[in-house]
Parts: C-alpha cells; structure tokens; sequence
C-alpha cells in the first residue's frame, strides 16, 4: 500500500478498499495502538475481549503480549488476515448487522467485559451511530474506541458516558485516542 489510506479511502471508499486489501492490511498506526492497548487494559473487564473491526489483530496481539487471551475478532474484510495472524476465531459481522440484530444468533447480552474497537467508528455515518452504540452496548457494559481522530464523539448520544481519554503520539506528532465508554446508568 503506497498511498495513504486516507486517499485510497477518498478513491476506493472505504468497503471498496478494505475488499481489495483486506488480506494484506497493515495499520500504520500498530505501535501507538500497542501502546494504548497494553497501557489501559487494566482499566477494564478484559475477561472476555471482543476486537471489534480487528484489522490484521494489533489490539489481540497486544492483548496476548500481556497474557489475555479469551478474545474474538470480528471484521468482515480482514477475518482471514486476523486469524492467520493471531490463531483466532474471527466473525464477519458488519457494523450494519449489528444495527440489525445479526450478532445475537451468537452473542447473548453482556457476553464480553470489554469491547474494543479500533480505527473503525470514525468512518461510520452519524446516522448510524447511535443504533450500532446501542447494539454494542447490548453486549457489554464497556466500550473502547481507539481513533486517529476526536471522532467519534459517542459521549454526545443520549445515556453514554465518556470515562477516560488517552493518547499516544505518531512520528508525525498527531495523536491516535483511546476512549473509555459506558453506557449511563
């Protein structure tokens, strides 16, 4: 991949170019989100760990490296890479099936301590934010949001509360966020 992503995105859109890369995706990002992974994990439930939008498994693999290990992918475009990668299971639910109840054919409520989703909900449209919060928040009382941006901004829906921020710095000096959620009580 020698452009940009950001470009390919603008070029491809974004389904277009994760089905044309889906099997060699490399985040460029991987360090930083090492970094916030390892560093916050002791914050939450991380007993039983959905990596939501798992790319190729950076936030498994540093979830591994600090010996958690009941974790499941989920990506409809990098599920091979994934699993090649970090030798686990990995569904193919999108953000859309989700909006539409598909994961609860396998996922009952509040199955995992923790769901993590990385460099993923800042591309989704606002209109459907609040429907696909609502769905993951069905499914655990913790979400965590990993962006190259301040978007999304989920503490701006209705009843969900911003728990913490963190960040890490690229080697250009732009931050890459991790935001803690829960859904307000």
């Amino acid at each position: 991949m020698s452009k940009a992503i950001r470009n390919e995105y603008a070029e491809l859109g974004v389904e277009a170019f994760y089905k044309q890369n889906g099997d060699t995706y490399q985040n460029p990002h991987e360090a930083q989100i090492q970094k916030l992974v390892k560093r916050n994990a002791v914050k939450y439930n991380c007993s039983s760990v959905l990596d939501l939008a798992c790319g190729g498994g950076e936030v498994t693999r540093a979830l591994q490296e600090i010996k958690i290990e009941t974790i499941i992918g989920c990506d409809p475009y990098t599920h091979r890479l994934y699993e090649k990668l970090t030798q686990k299971k990995c569904f193919t639910f999108t953000f859309d099936d989700f909006i539409r109840g598909k994961h609860l054919e396998v996922w009952k409520e509040k199955q995992f301590g923790v769901i993590i989703c990385s460099f993923a909900l800042h591309l989704q449209p606002e209109k459907k934010l609040f429907p696909l919060i609502s769905a993951l928040f069905f499914l655990t009382d913790t979400l965590v949001v990993i962006t190259p941006h301040k978007r999304p901004m989920l503490e701006t829906l209705e009843g969900v509360q911003l728990i913490d921020t963190d960040f890490e710095f690229t080697e250009r000096g732009k931050k890459v966020f991790l935001k803690r959620y829960e859904m307000g009580k």
